[in-house]
């Protein structure tokens, strides 16, 4: 019996160095993932080196690693730290406010690397072409992207004439849209989810006709080839974003 409860005493003593060892390897590979966090954040060496057409591509990238699941881990603290004293980013993204489209996750992007202005519906109005006027003349930025998305509410309101307090003032930006969806061979209803795509896209090329119209920073800055400003359509059921010609 003592034989045997010394060999349990062993097996015990065993099983816990075994645990022990084990609690220790599981540290040490998230020690070390922690310690290869990207920190790195844009200054304005690196803004000024980067042209229109690789902002476009990395944004492409960055969409495609968010789609995998794949996307870049970040020391945020660190970054917070980094842009304290100034920031340079490199696009600016106008986009719905819908909550599933979180726009710098979308793109896989760290502090400090995009402007993003968001309105239900995605369109420009005074205080966002003025914000947009700040991010490109002002702060640099070489890329302009206005994402409309699948089943927008905005706009599906807007196709619906909803009257409905300051938001009937707000659809009347989108209502263009609708009208340029006229001729859309097919049911001209919120029901039917390929006319309300056609609206939305057409949204997105209206936005884009209206910034050009109305800012002529903007336009000026886009003749001269500073600035490129690109329509994109974000599906809500794959993260997909695709770029519209």
């Amino acid at each position: 019996m003592k034989k045997l409860s010394l060999i349990a005493i062993a097996v015990v003593s065993a099983v816990f160095l075994i645990i022990g060892c084990t609690n220790k390897n599981n540290t040490n590979p998230q020690m070390n993932q922690e310690k290869t966090l990207n920190k790195e954040v844009l200054t304005s060496d690196k803004q000024a080196s980067l042209s229109p057409e690789q902002i476009l591509q990395n944004l492409k990238e960055g969409n495609e690693r968010f789609v995998n699941n794949n996307l870049t881990p970040r020391d945020y603290q660190a970054q917070v730290k980094a842009t304290t004293d100034g920031q340079y980013p490199e696009a600016v993204v106008i986009s719905c406010i819908d909550s599933r489209v979180p726009v710098e996750q979308v793109f896989d992007k760290g502090v400090g690397d995009i402007f993003v202005a968001r309105v239900a519906g995605n369109f420009v109005n005074e205080d966002i072409l003025g914000s947009t006027e700040y991010g490109t003349a002002v702060a640099g930025s070489k890329v302009i992207v206005v994402m409309g998305h699948k089943s927008c509410g905005a706009v599906k309101a807007a196709i619906d004439d909803v009257q409905m307090g300051n938001i009937t003032a707000m659809l009347s930006k989108i209502k263009p849209a609708v009208e340029m969806t006229a001729d859309y061979d097919g049911e001209q209803s919120t029901d039917n989810d390929d006319y309300v795509t056609e609206v939305v896209k057409n949204n997105v090329t209206h936005t884009i006709e209206q910034m050009r119209e109305d800012s002529p920073m903007i336009a000026e800055l886009e003749r001269n080839g500073d600035v490129v400003i690109a329509g994109a359509f974000y599906d809500l059921e794959t993260g997909k974003v695709t770029f519209l010609d």
